[in-house]
């Protein structure tokens, strides 16, 4: 069993792969600053034997990082710590460069110091539109629209640069659309998280631009599984590795998926139409051949269970 770092486990995602983690039996310590994450995330694990420390910091400090280094020798780190809003990246792009180059450069000194291996959270939005329907692997061109795919693509190459000049393990990965149960629900949450509490509230929908935009949604659990072997696999390091459903729908499509009703729907401007990527479809073939992952919860299923999930705590 080994000894893990996780930074960002209080977020969404970041909490599935905790868990997977820990139902995997290994000694996990988490540092979030909960400038996006929440505590009540980690509810669950309060009492659980394998959750060492969570430590509310920041991955730009410095000092915090050195210490925690030094009085744990951990054998991997997930490092899913980042600004991760496009809006707010256009809006603020430094705080954004800060936390997801800088950040993750201050992990990887340590990592390279300690010689732990590293698992670096990217993101789909570094890539441009997918043209076909053979989906979008890791060869795609990427298209930096928005500060945040800027800062990541920064990061990723940062991430794969100590694996060529220092022989540090090190994979990217670059999970699609993820949704699930955990993901918040306001503005700043996910289409499908924000869909469904509209409809569990009775407000209307609405879609940024004409909703012909396509995305492939990725359950978390199936995302949280991916993440975790990839740092198990000795086979994973050095690469960059895509995750998906295998599926795109437009954005129409995934609102009459969920509310069933047109009059319910309504479009709005486009609050960064410069930064939309028009086609998301996921190629995981890679994945499929390096770890053995592939999907195994379908659309409906992953809405069905995010929607029981959301009535059951009242979001709305």
């Amino acid at each position: 069993m080994m000894k893990v770092l996780l930074t960002g486990g209080a977020g969404f995602i970041g909490r599935w792969v905790g868990k997977r983690l820990l139902e995997d039996g290994h000694s996990v310590w988490i540092v979030d600053n909960l400038s996006n994450g929440r505590k009540e995330n980690l509810d669950e694990f309060r009492q659980h034997e394998g959750l060492k420390a969570f430590i509310e910091g920041s991955i730009l400090d410095e000092a915090l990082l050195s210490t925690l280094f030094e009085e744990v020798k951990f054998d991997v780190c997930y490092h899913l710590g980042a600004s991760i809003n496009v809006q707010d990246s256009i809006d603020d792009p430094r705080t954004t460069f800060e936390n997801d180059t800088v950040g993750t450069f201050h992990i990887l000194e340590q990592c390279r110091k300690h010689q732990v291996k590293v698992v670096f959270m990217s993101t789909c939005m570094v890539y441009d539109r997918c043209t076909d329907q053979t989906g979008i692997n890791e060869l795609h061109p990427t298209k930096p629209a928005s500060p945040y795919a800027g800062a990541k693509i920064g990061a990723e190459n940062l991430v794969l640069s100590y694996y060529f000049a220092y022989g540090l393990p090190t994979v990217v990965v670059r999970p699609f659309n993820t949704y699930g149960p955990y993901q918040k629900t306001g503005g700043e949450g996910g289409v499908v998280a924000i869909f469904l509490k509209n409809k569990l509230a009775g407000k209307p929908l609405s879609i940024y631009g004409d909703g012909t935009q396509t995305r492939d949604l990725l359950y978390v659990e199936d995302c949280a599984k991916f993440v975790v072997e990839t740092g198990y696999s000795d086979a994973a390091n050095g690469h960059v590795i895509n995750a998906g459903l295998g599926r795109d729908i437009s954005i129409n499509d995934l609102a009459m998926l969920i509310v069933n009703n047109e009059s319910q729907i309504r479009h709005v401007e486009h609050i960064h139409p410069q930064s939309e990527i028009q086609k998301l479809l996921c190629n995981s073939e890679k994945a499929h051949k390096l770890i053995g992952w592939s999907p195994a919860v379908s659309l409906e299923e992953g809405i069905r269970r995010t929607e029981d999930w959301i009535r059951s705590t009242n979001l709305i």
